[in-house]
């Protein structure tokens, strides 16, 4: 399993996990973005609606049913009702031992002390169980660039 860890500093989750999600789904495969909290994930699920004018991106969790059927599947479990290929972890979520995903994004706020604390022990606790774990920064131009 690959993981890969994004370091906000000079974005928010806001201007990128859209991004993230929509080149997940252009590439056939399906999310699951599991948020740390209901407080995080309702900040999530409007942010997927109204994020671009020229549209949104389709997505639902428990509430709204039809779980199977959701390309984009919002969580605070452990659960995987769509199937998906690439879990999306932010607010400071973590993965369950036993999750079954080709791809891992763990999203975080390097301004958030906390936040940064959580993304080092998870950084180690992958690490340790052997996963391809990569470490993704902004430059000054604010492109991603591969840094571990």
């Amino acid at each position: 399993m690959d993981v890969l860890f994004y370091h906000l500093e000079h974005v928010r989750l806001e201007q990128i996990l859209p991004t993230l999600l929509e080149k997940s789904l252009e590439r056939g495969w399906r999310a699951c973005v599991k948020a740390g909290g209901a407080e995080q994930l309702e900040i999530v699920d409007q942010m997927l609606w109204t994020y671009s004018r020229e549209g949104f991106l389709p997505h639902g969790g428990a509430r709204d049913g039809y779980p199977s059927l959701q390309p984009v599947y919002l969580t605070t479990e452990d659960d995987n009702p769509n199937g998906a290929e690439v879990l999306f972890l932010v607010g400071g979520a973590a993965m369950s031992d036993d999750a079954q995903y080709e791809r891992v994004v763990y999203l975080f706020n390097g301004l958030d002390e906390e936040m940064l604390g959580l993304a080092r022990a998870n950084w180690k606790k992958f690490s340790d169980k052997g996963y391809e774990v990569t470490y993704w920064r902004q430059n000054d131009r604010g492109k991603w660039v591969k840094k571990a």
